[in-house]
């Protein structure tokens, strides 16, 4: 199948007639005439009913009508794409965000950097579990936010955001809510979500072992939306960072004795084989006001 086809078939189907589809295609009548002969064997079926003045259009010929208008509409979306990208007026950018950092704050940012670059489209991508920022050296991503790895590849730019606490989220109506301090023993007397995905999960249930509390938890999900609902609508507790806690209901309170902190950077590609759009983006990140 030829793209020229296409226009032709559709030139038929709006005049029923082949000498004014001819005539609009630009071609002769027995150039199109052609055309329409080898689109139908190449479909292996009549598209037009060929009765003079009453022609008409098959089934088939219909389906095939809205598939191809559906294709021209990609078509002309994939030049205007391209004229974009050519004359340097449209970027499209990957940027994956690790699961655990949640949107508050975040939809600020992308709020105004897309107004601080215009020629630039945001793709939000959910880095998964299994992910890191090799996943930048791979380019699959043009960047990544996440906790920063104890670790990080040389060839990487990183980009400091924010500090977050590790808090109890809780419901609004939770009787903990009472306290401006929680204390650790007090965590005890409700049911525990563990939030699988946590980078420092380790961490938080081994500084409640050390201090002789053993969290039992009652429900475990990877999903942190999940999480969050359940808190919110019930009298179960969590720990998550401050600003993850985004369901409506939820609210956080401190731990006594708990200081546990993580730092969120955006990471991308170092040096100049990464795009001047994605480098824009990092440098309005690391200039926002997070706080």
């Amino acid at each position: 199948m030829e793209l020229n086809q296409i226009s032709y078939f559709i030139n038929l189907a709006e005049t029923l007639n082949f000498t004014a589809a001819a005539r609009l295609s630009g071609v002769s009548q027995p150039s199109l005439t052609r055309a329409i002969r080898r689109l139908e064997e190449e479909l292996g079926g009549q598209l037009i009913h060929r009765d003079g003045k009453n022609s008409r259009l098959t089934g088939l010929g219909q389906d095939v009508e809205a598939e191809f208008r559906r294709m021209v509409v990609a078509m002309k979306s994939v030049r205007d794409h391209s004229e974009n990208w050519a004359m340097g007026k449209h970027c499209v950018l990957d940027v994956a965000v690790a699961s655990t950092v949640g949107p508050t704050g975040l939809t600020a940012f992308l709020k105004s950097a897309l107004l601080a670059a215009p020629s630039i489209e945001i793709r939000l991508h959910s880095l998964q579990a299994s992910e890191d920022t090799s996943e930048l050296l791979s380019g699959r991503y043009h960047a990544c936010i996440l906790p920063r790895e104890a670790r990080l590849e040389r060839k990487l730019d990183v980009h400091p955001l924010f500090r977050e606490r590790f808090v109890l989220g809780c419901s609004a109506n939770h009787p903990l809510t009472a306290n401006e301090v929680v204390r650790g023993e007090d965590l005890l007397e409700f049911p525990f979500v563990d939030r699988l995905t946590c980078e420092f999960r380790d961490q938080i249930l081994d500084h409640f072992v050390r201090k002789g509390l053993l969290m039992n938890p009652r429900f475990r999900s990877s999903r942190e939306d999940w999480v969050q609902r359940v808190v919110a609508d019930g009298d179960a507790i969590c720990i998550l960072p401050e600003r993850s806690a985004s369901a409506r209901g939820l609210v956080t309170r401190p731990i006594d004795g708990f200081h546990l902190e993580r730092e969120i950077v955006i990471a991308t590609i170092s040096g100049s084989t990464a795009p001047a759009e994605i480098r824009k983006i990092a440098q309005l990140a690391a200039e926002h006001a997070w706080s």
